[in-house]
């Protein structure tokens, strides 16, 4: 079983027979940001991009946990000048761990911090017991979408819905068409005003589609389950 925690905006945790993985940690400087009550311990930290509401809380999470913190490599170069104990990768790179493996795909977006350019953003599609999970980071739609699953079929997409800075409602029900996931959840939303939607539209919208796609709305703190 695989447990999913939407902490809030981007960020979740994954959880699997003992280890976490958390994706843009995005925690102290969101206000709507929820820990569980037993907070976080992870072992790997993946980090899309650069932006400060991704990138967020890797360095002082990372050093507390002493966990491992994989990006691209530009992004992963800059984040060991800090420190951390870096994985570097790129986009097509299937990287094995104990509890399954992490591919690497492009997102559409830019990648920077402190006035350094990362280039290309990533998303990351995680595979961990049993299930894989997509985590689409900030990305508009691209049709490389419909390729996303074809290694092994998507349990759970966590797609960005906001607009302004990524793909909106309209373009993210688009891209569950792509890659048919089995549950999609919304993320980056409402965070700020400037992304502010309604994620029940979202819903309602997917499940016109003539496709097995169950949207779950989840509010920071709640959690769903993969079984």
């Amino acid at each position: 079983m695989v447990r999913v925690t939407y902490i809030g905006h981007s960020c979740v945790l994954i959880q699997s027979n003992g280890t976490q993985v958390v994706i843009d940690p995005y925690i102290e400087k969101n206000i709507k940001a929820i820990l569980p009550p037993k907070g976080i311990n992870p072992k790997l930290i993946l980090v899309t991009h650069g932006h400060h509401d991704h990138l967020g809380d890797t360095v002082t999470l990372a050093k507390k946990c002493k966990a491992k913190v994989m990006a691209t490599s530009e992004l992963a170069d800059f984040l060991a000048s800090k420190g951390l104990d870096v994985l570097r990768s790129n986009f097509g790179g299937k990287i094995p761990f104990d509890f399954g493996w992490v591919k690497v795909w492009p997102a559409m977006h830019t990648s920077s911090s402190e006035g350094v350019d990362f280039g290309l953003a990533a998303s990351f599609v995680v595979s961990i017991g049993g299930k894989s999970i997509y985590h689409a980071g900030d990305t508009c739609l691209t049709s490389d979408m419909a390729l996303i699953g074809e290694d092994k079929p998507i349990d759970l997409a966590c797609l960005p819905i906001g607009g302004v800075y990524t793909m909106g409602i309209d373009d993210a029900v688009k891209a569950v068409g792509l890659i048919k996931p089995r549950v999609v959840l919304p993320i980056h939303y409402n965070t700020f005003d400037a992304i502010r939607v309604d994620p029940e539209e979202f819903s309602q919208k997917i499940e016109k589609l003539d496709i097995r796609t169950k949207p779950v709305v989840l509010n920071p703190g709640e959690q769903l389950e993969l079984t």
